[in-house]
């Protein structure tokens, strides 16, 4: 399975350029107006249409109801949905048959004791998410730029790929992946000036760490199995 990529919580048409430009596998849009990176249905439209199939879109939402999912996929067309909350599994199985979409669940992450729920989930979605857990004080579950401990998420064996994700940025992506052999990566908060506003060179410096990170794992990989 190729090393995935993705740029997440665009908002502009330069944003957007950038992340494509920079060879991002996968773009993410965040459909949740708590957050900064909030879109509204006719700017998705505007930044789905510019994508043209160039990478992957998917659609982060909240807790969100099937009306508001349904509005989100209209303008987005998207390819995964990526549900960020508190989703049951019963949830995210109801959300893939009424909508035919692929699923992303993300999961907070901070100790061992996080690890158990995955197994609940690892049946009903398409890919998992990693993702720091949030302060209890915080006002939505992800770009916070926090990171977790990557050594709990060591020697992890899932029947679905998933994507690491919580504070990474172009100077840490590298170990991140090598900690935790990450089959993709995520990254929003880590290639912004401002919240919400994305930095054009910290996206292309993030994609180009991680794709090295990746290229230099798999080479050890070849060198052990030979």
């Amino acid at each position: 399975m190729p090393f995935l990529v993705k740029i997440c919580g665009l908002m502009t048409p330069d944003a957007v350029d950038a992340a494509l430009s920079a060879g991002a596998d996968m773009v993410g849009f965040v459909f949740f107006p708590p957050s900064p990176r909030n879109l509204g249905a006719e700017a998705a439209r505007t930044l789905a249409a510019r994508v043209k199939g160039r990478a992957l879109k998917a659609a982060l939402s909240v807790d969100a109801s099937d009306d508001f999912l349904a509005a989100s996929i209209e303008a987005l067309k998207p390819d995964l949905l990526q549900l960020h909350g508190q989703e049951t599994p019963d949830r995210v199985v109801v959300v893939r048959a009424r909508f035919g979409i692929p699923v992303m669940k993300a999961l907070p992450i901070e100790t061992r004791a996080d690890l158990p729920p995955i197994r609940l989930y690892d049946k009903v979605a398409e890919r998992l998410l990693f993702d720091a857990r949030a302060p209890r004080e915080a006002t939505r579950p992800g770009g916070l730029g926090k990171t977790f401990d990557w050594h709990v998420l060591e020697n992890l064996d899932l029947p679905v790929p998933f994507m690491l994700s919580g504070g990474l940025d172009a100077n840490n992506v590298a170990e991140a992946i090598r900690v935790t052999r990450a089959p993709s990566v995520d990254v929003s908060s880590g290639v912004e000036r401002s919240p919400g506003v994305k930095d054009p060179e910290k996206i292309h410096a993030f994609v180009r760490a991680a794709r090295q990170a990746a290229a230099s794992l798999s080479a050890k990989k070849l060198v052990s199995n030979a």
